[in-house]
């Protein structure tokens, strides 16, 4: 499944998704539809613990857990 960037016209955000093949995403903030598809940014080389990091944070902040261990959900609060 390919990774891609998502711009929702209808509220703004911007997000990335896994799709499938035939599958059409939906915005996670108003749930729209009509999303425009965006150019992904090539990764830096050498930081690719901060962009971990920073992904991680990100899907705690919208409520996907299930990449952090029960310990680690503790300390999210």
């Amino acid at each position: 499944m390919p990774l891609y960037d998502y711009h929702c016209p209808a509220c703004g955000h911007r997000f990335e998704a896994l799709v499938r093949a035939g599958s059409t995403p939906a915005c996670p903030q108003c749930g729209s539809s009509a999303l425009e598809r965006q150019i992904s940014a090539p990764v830096p080389p050498g930081q690719s613990k901060a962009i971990i990091a920073s992904a991680r944070r990100q899907v705690a902040r919208e409520g996907h857990l299930s990449n952090f261990s029960k310990a680690e959900r503790g300390k999210l609060g």
